[in-house]
């Protein structure tokens, strides 16, 4: 068989099924990289306390690989853009979100504040941090939610929607910040508010069983590659030799025939 195997034509054959399965085999591992880099927790660098400014600027899409980030920003509530929501965790029946304008970049900035079980008194808390005075801040930072979240009740809202709170706010320009703060116990006691609970976030994110079926199934094809030009070889072998064979018995039946030799009959 191997015979057949050493012709130019096989030999560029399996040249060509050699590429087909060293691209699988590329793919295969591609695959698999992308099931463990899907598999492996995040660095855990939001506990280290940084300024806003280092983590995010105005207009720019705040990643999940930034939420939960311990930050600090300063800055100046706007007075009239108080806003009150309800229906969400972390504690109270209602959570203030107060509009701060960030020194230096005067971009916006939604900023839980803190929370309370009265509507008025959660309105009153952010309203006290509307003096003028500029502000620090320390809380973590999140993605901006969607509007779609919204658990719309009897006029309540519960998501933190930069797309939304733009609608209600008196005074803003344009620049936004595209996720929020969620500030610590200094910002709600001086707003006379509950403080948020807010943990670190976790990092645990599954082995991507997927991703790995994938580089299996690649691994296959390129197998599949090789084994299809070995079949083929095979069966050009095996059709030779049926070929081989037929000729010799014609052949023989041949030179039978013209021996002459006289027949037997019984």
């Amino acid at each position: 068989m191997w015979a057949v195997a050493r012709r130019p034509r096989w030999i560029a054959l399996l040249l060509l099924a050699l590429v087909l399965a060293g691209v699988f085999a590329g793919l295969g591992k591609w695959q698999l990289e992308r099931s463990i880099a899907n598999g492996t927790p995040l660095p855990e660098t939001t506990e280290t306390r940084k300024s806003l400014d280092q983590v995010t600027r105005p207009g720019q899409p705040a990643g999940e690989t930034i939420a939960g980030q311990r930050v600090t920003v300063t800055g100046t509530f706007v007075a009239g853009d108080t806003t009150v929501l309800t229906g969400r965790t972390g504690g109270g029946t209602y959570q203030t979100i107060g509009h701060l304008v960030v020194s230096g970049s005067g971009a916006s900035l939604p900023v839980v504040i803190g929370w309370s079980d009265r509507r008025t008194a959660a309105v009153t808390g952010g309203d006290r941090l509307t003096d003028g005075a500029t502000m620090t801040v320390q809380g973590r930072y999140y993605p901006a939610e969607s509007p779609d979240q919204d658990a719309y009740t009897k006029g309540e809202f519960s998501a933190v929607a930069p797309a939304r709170l733009v609608n209600t706010w008196k005074a803003f320009d344009d620049r936004m910040y595209l996720g929020y703060v969620v500030a610590d116990g200094a910002t709600a006691k001086a707003a006379d508010l509950g403080t948020i609970a807010d943990r670190a976030p976790t990092r645990e994110v599954q082995f991507d069983w997927l991703n790995l079926f994938y580089a299996v199934e690649w691994v296959v094809f390129a197998g599949f590659a090789v084994f299809l030009w070995y079949r083929f070889v095979k069966d050009a072998w095996e059709r030779e030799q049926d070929e081989a064979r037929e000729a010799a018995l014609l052949g023989a039946d041949g030179s039978a025939a013209d021996s002459g030799a006289p027949s037997v009959r019984r």
